[in-house]
């Protein structure tokens, strides 16, 4: 969440790797609206950027109540948990995930050198995934060799 300062990329690693997790409560889906990312550098192999929810949470570092930021200004503050293995960004762990549903994948292909380096996609409302409750938004990159940084969001309704 920017403050005084720009918000800046996290750094990935070779191989999987999850930017962001959002943790749904007991009590409550989210349908998703929109998600993107940016990279800082085109990779030097084929990797790939997927949205999908998850069964099982990956430690992560926690986001703070003030980083999880409605839409609407006046709307309650979000009910998504919190947590190192809830909401947060920069996972440490995996965790052991066996289902999962992907709701979107880019894959970056080098080619000549050149990369999309942003990405945004916005669903159609007839169109929008719900996650489930007690279930795992993820972010997920998988890079085969040096990775950039990344830049990631997701907006939701609650």
């Amino acid at each position: 969440m920017p403050t005084t300062a720009a918000m800046s990329g996290v750094a990935t690693a070779n191989g999987v790797k999850t930017m962001l997790q959002i943790a749904t409560p007991a009590t409550r889906q989210i349908q998703l609206i929109s998600w993107g990312f940016s990279i800082s550098a085109t990779p030097p192999g084929i990797s790939s950027v997927e949205l999908l929810q998850t069964d099982v949470a990956a430690t992560v570092t926690a986001h703070a109540a003030s980083g999880v930021q409605p839409l609407d200004p006046n709307a309650p503050a979000s009910l998504m948990t919190l947590g190192v293995t809830a909401t947060g960004f920069t996972a440490s762990s995996e965790g052991s995930t066996t289902a999962t549903r992907t709701f979107d994948q880019q894959q970056l292909a080098v080619a000549a050198g050149n990369v999309d380096l942003v990405y945004c996609y916005q669903w159609m409302p007839d169109e929008r995934p719900i996650v489930a409750v007690s279930k795992f938004l993820r972010v997920r990159t998988t890079f085969t060799s040096t990775a950039p940084l990344v830049l990631c969001w997701a907006s939701w309704d609650e």
